[in-house]
């Protein structure tokens, strides 16, 4: 092995730079369809010059630059070096215009990086708050993930490049915002770094596995739970143009994939289409699969296994843990099917209303305390006042754990349907449902009541060519738990509204669905 090589991995990373100035330079770091791959070592040259690019434009390590770039290889590329020396900024490319002069605005958005010839109102914000727009121009002809930034259709001249330390905020995220203004989440190179290290141990990566990226990359789950926690093990991810069901096993056939991560309503789509791609599932062997983000119903998690024939390791995540707080383990440890597993990085704890910590059995608030945590909100001390107690981050989740620490979460403290004074955790009522042989996707939500507050409503998506009735899905329900929990209203749909991720939101779904009135 070369010297270089050698001494580039006994190095622990502690910021995107050291990151990917680890490793084996000649391996490969970023792969894509009908593209050759890029190498470490053309990453960590294009990184540079992307730094000194900003630089050139006056954008400093403590400015935030905002990311306007669909799913794929530029994108992975672009925020791996915009992360390096300035705070990358990432942004859902379908937003309204609207939504872009929020979060352009929020962040203080000193450049706006947007795909050469992408038509976005993120163009028009940009210009009306004398933002510098930047094009972000693919490299067709070179290695996935090649690009040029360009300004009013110029190379920038580049400056002296300098990058950002492990106390410096490297990415910039918000809150999903379900039930008040969104919240400015800054992390850290270390925050990332942690969480990286963390996910690869978790998932006992190395260089010889590949991530197959379909989730999208202004998401934590895709930044740091595939494209970080690969590169940090020296492993490699291929980036298709985002997540698409049809193509996926073309996907997977052409990457050699390893592994997959993804949200649970992305796996229900994926093995809608299994039993048509037998003959790539018995050439591909995945080695695990990931599902984080939202909870996984077990008769999905059993359907994958049966179906991929490998396991499936769900995990628990959020923004402000730069992603992973506690995960399922790989075999041969024990993993529970309905459980977010053990703590996998921070520690994590369970707290009653008074602060104090719950011995195991006891329900009560998730917490979390560690390396990976965000130090706090930008901007809100209100927020941060709220969010820690006693020195652990609250999450918000209702949980319980186990005597071997594992960790079951039974909803979110603001999803809780208060119906009379009975308080119903909605998941609880979606297990049953998606055990129903005609349902396929279920969600339970909250439904203003007149007289009691909240009534107990379900939306649900039938599998092909089967039917059941209102009252058969109630009797169901109430067969296994007790009546009072069994939904008074039932709304079947052809698919049921999410979020930009693919996470349903129950909290404001019974007004999406005009059942407000």
């Amino acid at each position: 092995m070369p010297s270089r090589a050698r001494e580039a991995m006994m190095i622990v990373p502690a910021t995107l730079h050291e990151l990917i100035e680890a490793g084996d330079p000649a391996t490969i770091a970023i792969a894509a369809p009908d593209r050759a791959p890029m190498t470490r070592a053309a990453l960590a040259g294009q990184s540079a010059e992307i730094v000194g690019g900003l630089r050139g434009l006056g954008v400093r390590i403590t400015d935030s630059a905002a990311i306007v770039v669909p799913n794929g290889p530029e994108m992975a590329a672009l925020f791996v070096g915009v992360a390096a020396g300035a705070r990358a900024a990432p942004l859902n490319p379908a937003y309204r215009e609207e939504e872009f002069d929020f979060y352009l605005s929020d962040i203080e958005a000193r450049v706006l990086l947007i795909e050469a010839g992408l038509d976005s109102p993120a163009r028009a914000v940009a210009t009306r708050r004398r933002i510098p727009i930047v094009d972000v121009e693919p490299v067709a002809s070179a290695p996935a993930g090649s690009l040029r930034l360009l300004r009013d259709g110029k190379p920038i001249a580049p400056s002296a490049v300098s990058f950002g330390e492990k106390q410096d905020v490297a990415l910039v995220l918000h809150t999903s915002g379900t039930t008040s203004r969104p919240k400015i989440v800054p992390l850290s190179h270390f925050n990332l770094m942690t969480s990286a290290r963390n996910i690869a141990g978790t998932l006992r990566l190395t260089p010889v596995d590949r991530c197959l990226v379909i989730m999208p990359l202004f998401h934590i789950h895709g930044l740091i739970g595939a494209l970080l926690s690969s590169l940090f093990a020296g492993a490699s991810v291929f980036c298709p143009p985002g997540f698409n069901a049809l193509k996926f096993f073309g996907w997977l056939d052409e990457s050699a994939a390893t592994w997959y991560s993804a949200v649970p309503t992305m796996h229900q789509a994926i093995l809608a289409r299994a039993d048509r791609n037998r003959q790539i599932l018995e050439r591909r062997r995945l080695r695990f699969i990931r599902s984080s983000s939202a909870s996984l119903p077990p008769p999905v998690m059993r359907a994958l296994e049966e179906t991929f024939g490998c396991p499936v390791i769900e995990s628990y995540g959020m923004t402000e843990a730069s992603h992973q707080m506690a995960s399922n383990p790989l075999p041969p440890a024990a993993r529970k099917p309905g459980t977010v597993g053990r703590a996998a990085g921070p520690e994590v704890a369970i707290m009653a209303p008074d602060g104090a910590l719950i011995a195991a059995g006891g329900v009560g608030e998730i917490v979390i305390r560690g390396p990976n945590i965000t130090s706090g909100y930008a901007n809100n001390p209100a927020a941060n006042a709220e969010a820690f107690r006693n020195g652990w981050f609250r999450t918000g989740d209702l949980g319980v754990m186990d005597e071997e620490g594992y960790l079951t979460i039974s909803g979110r403290l603001k999803e809780i349907i208060n119906r009379g004074g009975e308080k119903i955790a909605p998941r609880e009522i979606d297990d049953v449902l998606l055990d129903h042989p005609a349902i396929a996707q279920a969600v339970t939500f909250a439904l203003p009541h007149a007289l009691l507050g909240e009534e107990v409503a379900a939306a649900i998506v039938l599998r092909d060519d089967q039917q059941a009735s209102e009252r058969e899905i109630r009797e169901f329900v109430a067969q296994r738990l007790a009546e009072f929990k069994a939904p008074r209203r039932v709304v079947f749909l052809a698919e049921i509204p999410k979020g930009p991720t693919g996470k349903v939101q129950r909290i404001g779904l019974a007004a999406r669905l005009g059942l407000t009135a």
